[in-house]
């Protein structure tokens, strides 16, 4: 009997017929059952006369399985698995814990700190390979990238495929997918996860040429469909629904509720969803959104947004480390840095990207490749602090105007001096508990224990520069 992981992929496949359009005349069906319990999971068209069901096992044990075909020659099949314990590095699919932070299935702490790198995966084997290697010894556990190629300054390339069949690049059929083109994506996602990190994926953009950001609704509701079909059963899938979503003048809110609420049907796995915005936010109130994806430059307004949508905040954009001519994209890698720990400090999460000029237009945030900058080593730094923290993270906690804080009340506080230079600061710590205190410099990346424990009123004597935080933890 086939043996698959508890949070693995198990696949099953069923051949039919090719003729007529398989991806509108046809359909396959599987329901898996374990116990008393079962779920039924959309399949899809594979090409070459192949259907395919894909399903996550969530928990251990035997399931049996009965895979339907629609339209097609194919007979009914069934059959077996058994479901073994995870293994090394599986922690299962990313969820939300509590009210602002994250976790596995297995409750292991999850902390996304994420990178933007658009279209790696539509750059070749060669750049793509050199990507993987980049990020398997970077400080990153989720990346945002696009399912469709992108069309904008310094990314003018031809992916190898395309998402369907037609004449490029405007005479589209978006009736047929090219199977290819999401097989190369789903060897990306499979890369990824080897080395243990998150494929945000964007599924719409307005970036676009070749006309998917303007397909009709029947259109994109097949190819929500299709892709939620193949890659649900990838653990680490995230669902992001546009990269400024606001920017596409041919979609309506009603449109992006619709998206959600169709993912949400379809996904047996139930994966984190979410929408990116450039100036006006979705209402990430909404009951299918399970955490707020944001571009905004302003990292003090984390904790308000915390307070007004009562759901993780991740600052997927908050400007690039950079010099290209472009706003957004021509920061130091000192105020990248201080982004980070502003927002981390205020209880989000900062997503980073890298747009140096290059002299092929080779630029992290859109192809990948090799990172120039000095931030990453200080957002490892960083990662390091926020997972050293208690299990409950850095939450929510009344800090005075002058600095950034969060924290465990009673346990753990982490404030942040910013651009402030004080030469020292007062903090207020309960009188029952004893607290170890460490200052800790952002950019030199060093962490300092101050003599003795403290509790009540205390003083803490500071460097007198900026970028300075100081960190309280219970002693014993």
């Amino acid at each position: 009997m086939e043996r698959v992981e508890r949070w693995g992929m198990f696949e099953a496949a069923v051949e039919g017929s090719a003729v007529g359009n398989p991806f509108t005349d046809a359909s396959v069906r599987g329901i898996f059952t374990h116990g008393h319990r079962s779920v039924a999971v959309d399949g899809f068209y594979d090409g070459g006369g192949v259907y395919r069901v894909r399903f996550m096992p969530d928990a251990e044990g035997e399931w049996s399985y009965r895979i339907v075909p629609s339209g097609t020659e194919a007979g009914e099949a069934e059959g077996r698995f058994t479901c073994v314990p995870p293994g090394a590095g599986n922690h299962g699919p990313v969820r939300v814990s509590g009210r602002t932070r994250f976790r596995y299935e297995d409750g292991t702490p999850y902390c996304p700190v994420g990178t933007t790198c658009y279209v790696w995966n539509h750059q070749g084997d060669a750049l793509e390979t050199k990507t993987l290697e980049t990020l398997s010894t970077s400080p990153f556990s989720k990346i945002r990238m696009c399912v469709f190629p992108k069309h904008y300054d310094f990314n003018r390339n031809e992916p190898e495929f395309y998402p369907f069949e037609g004449k490029p690049l405007t005479e589209w059929d978006f009736t047929r997918f090219d199977p290819r083109y999401f097989r190369h994506l789903e060897r990306r996602i499979t890369d990824l996860m080897s080395i243990g990190i998150e494929a945000d994926l964007i599924l719409f953009h307005p970036y676009d040429r070749w006309g998917f950001s303007k397909m009709d609704a029947a259109a994109d509701d097949r190819y929500l469909r299709y892709i939620t079909a193949r890659l649900s059963a990838f653990r680490n899938v995230w669902w992001s629904f546009a990269n400024e979503f606001d920017l596409m003048d041919s979609k309506r809110e009603a449109d992006w509720d619709r998206y959600f609420k169709l993912v949400q049907e379809q996904d047996h796995v139930q994966h984190l969803r979410s929408v990116h915005n450039c100036r006006g936010f979705y209402d990430h109130r909404k009951p299918w959104v399970t955490h707020c994806s944001i571009q905004h430059s302003d990292l003090s307004q984390v904790s308000r947004w915390i307070d007004e949508y009562g759901k993780p905040v991740v600052v997927d954009e908050c400007r690039y480390e950079g010099n290209i001519h472009h706003g957004w994209g021509n920061i130091t890698a000192l105020e990248m840095v201080n982004k980070f720990w502003e927002g981390f400090a205020r209880g989000g999460f900062v997503g980073h990207g890298e747009t140096y000029v290059h002299p092929d237009d080779i630029l992290w945030w859109s192809h990948g490749g090799t990172l120039h900058g000095e931030s990453p080593q200080r957002i490892a730094f960083l990662r390091g602090i926020v997972e050293a923290a208690p299990p409950d993270g850095i939450g929510r906690i009344p800090v005075r105007w002058d600095q950034a804080g969060g924290g465990t009340p009673g346990r753990y506080y982490l404030y942040y001096t910013g651009n402030s230079q004080s030469a020292n600061k007062f903090y207020d710590l309960p009188d029952d508990v004893r607290f170890h205190a460490d200052i800790i410099d952002a950019w030199e990346m060093t962490v300092t224990r101050v003599p003795g424990t403290h509790s009540g009123r205390v003083r803490i004597d500071l460097p007198g520069k900026p970028y300075i935080a100081v960190r309280f933890t219970a002693a014993g």
